[in-house]
């Protein structure tokens, strides 16, 4: 028992690791379309959001949980990211029409409150017949 905690923990903060270098990747997208480009907040977040799924999938593959990519996985990975765009969308939502928070800050806010979930849904799916890489 103990060293599947210390394992989780590793892989928990590899995700960590991972999840701030997506995190930038998302944000300069957002920044960059919403921002720059001035296209409507909701619709940045969204396609920083794509984007980012993609460059996470291969990071969480070969850095956090160390398994190999396959296609299948690929294709099964954003549904375990779509309680993630639901739950950050709905946040970023109430962050900026309700709580009246800046659009620039909102997706970062709602960040905080997704993440462990996350962590779980990830690990289950892209660790099912694990395929070391």
């Amino acid at each position: 028992m103990e060293k599947l905690m210390r394992k989780m923990n590793l892989e928990f903060i590899r995700f960590a690791a991972v999840g701030v270098v997506n995190t930038l990747n998302y944000y300069a997208v957002y920044l960059l379309l919403h921002i720059l480009l001035q296209m409507n907040y909701m619709v940045s977040h969204i396609a920083a959001f794509f984007v980012s799924l993609v460059i996470s999938f291969f990071l969480n593959c070969y850095f956090t949980f160390k398994i190999k990519p396959t296609f299948s996985k690929f294709l099964q990975f954003p549904l375990t990211q779509l309680f993630n765009l639901a739950a950050s969308s709905l946040f970023v939502y109430v962050f900026v029409n309700f709580l009246k928070m800046n659009s620039s800050a909102a997706p970062l806010a709602s960040m905080f409150l997704t993440v462990p979930l996350t962590f779980l849904l990830t690990g289950k799916i892209l660790k099912k017949d694990r395929g070391r890489v």
